[in-house]
């Protein structure tokens, strides 16, 4: 299971942003059925997108429900960092494809 979550980054705030997740503890990789994470900079326009990869919608229930997941939401930016709601959207993944090794 794949979480994205689409956040709108306003004008002068991009890096604070991203040093903010540079600089996070990642707590969630403790979480059990986590994955990994994925912070994707915006090459047009001022939509961030952060991809979380989970065993299962119930592994990421428990990480919404958790300590560690309100204690890495507390401190959060001012409202003027951002330009809209962030857009939260959960997807299964039906294909893949495989992993290719390429030489040098």
């Amino acid at each position: 299971m794949v979480v994205s979550n689409r956040i709108s980054v306003a004008k002068g705030w991009e890096e604070n942003f991203e040093k903010r997740w540079k600089e996070r503890k990642w707590h969630i990789a403790q979480s059990p059925g986590f994955i990994k994470t994925e912070v994707l900079r915006p090459m047009e326009g001022d939509h961030y997108v952060v991809m979380t990869y989970w065993r299962s919608k119930e592994d990421f229930d428990k990480w919404t429900e958790s300590q560690a997941f309100m204690e890495a939401h507390a401190n959060t930016p001012p409202k003027e960092a951002f330009t809209a709601p962030s857009k939260l959207e959960l997807h299964e993944i039906i294909a893949e494809s495989p992993i290719v090794a390429t030489s040098t």
